[in-house]
């Protein structure tokens, strides 16, 4: 196995809910109030729709609100990666990963392991650093290909708290069943005042339509009997997916880097000299919101 290569769990599309527009001779990042699945080629006009998402588009009438899935591991972890993440928009390298203790940096003498105090009081970052998540999963039922995953990349903290809980509570009521539950990806929204009650648009993780909880915990632990009779030995494949991970200081090809940045982190454009102290509620409001991560899992 080649040092360095973290080995990730097989993609053939993407799941999103924005995408990156020109604006004033600017790429920038617009969200979506809908589901949208791509392929992995990009043309002049941007990601090349995958077959999938005419067909899931066609059964909802319109809008791709919700997406039937099933999970390839149990282990919710293997599932959905978070980190702490800091990119070089020049080169489009990753700099630093970490999880709010520790954290791998690359540094002129090679990858180090430093501590990590988060994103909010880490001088390293300059405030550049955000959450960032990868969830994989299976479209229907992993029909085409059982092993063929859809990556879900975002960097919106309503997103990832909600699939952490939803899949850390499905575990626990399945006996630790996540990858032979039926579930579907389900696109939600939510006002605040930071929002000044605009709708922001996250993922949730909830059990396919026409299930209740007891429907699909039975489904599962038969499922995972039948896969079981049939040879599929789903620990080996954990055990595999944890090796891959730590084969590499960073998850992501540095050829697919330049658009996680692009969508992901774009760049702020800071203006210099001295910055007015915003009074009354409504002017620190503004303020809060201008440093805001864009809350958008595309």
């Amino acid at each position: 196995m080649l040092k360095g290569l973290a080995i990730t769990p097989p993609v053939v599309g993407r799941i999103s809910i924005g995408r990156v527009v020109e604006r004033n001779g600017k790429r920038l990042p617009e969200k979506d109030d809908q589901f949208t699945l791509t392929s992995q080629v990009q043309n002049r006009e941007g990601w090349v729709l995958h077959p999938l998402d005419e067909a899931l588009r066609k059964d909802a009438g319109g809008k791709l609100r919700a997406i039937p899935v099933r999970l390839l591991f149990n282990d919710p972890a293997l599932n959905l990666r978070a980190d702490y993440s800091l990119f070089d928009r020049t080169t489009g390298r990753p700099v630093c990963v970490g999880n709010g203790e520790s954290c791998r940096r690359m540094t002129p003498s090679g990858v180090e392991s430093l501590p990590c105090p988060g994103p909010q009081e880490c001088a390293f970052s300059n405030g550049e650093c955000k959450a960032y998540a990868r969830l994989n999963v299976l479209i229907g039922d992993g029909e085409e290909d059982a092993l063929g995953s859809f990556v879900l990349r975002t960097t919106s903290f309503n997103t990832i708290r909600t699939l952490a809980a939803r899949m850390a509570y499905y575990s626990a009521l399945s006996g630790g069943q996540l990858a032979s539950l039926p579930l579907e990806l389900k696109l939600r929204g939510k006002s605040t005042t930071m929002s000044y009650r605009a709708p922001i648009y996250y993922v949730d993780l909830v059990l396919r339509t026409g299930f209740t909880l007891e429907t699909a915990i039975a489904e599962a632990r038969e499922r995972a009997v039948r896969r079981t009779e049939a040879g599929i030995d789903l620990v080996a494949m954990e055990a595999a997916a944890r090796q891959g991970f730590a084969n590499g200081a960073f998850e992501d090809l540095e050829e697919d880097v330049p658009a996680v940045v692009e969508e992901f982190f774009p760049e702020t454009t800071v203006t210099p000299g001295p910055t007015a102290v915003p009074s009354g509620l409504k002017g620190k409001l503004e303020a809060k919101v201008g440093q805001l991560p864009q809350e958008s899992a595309a």
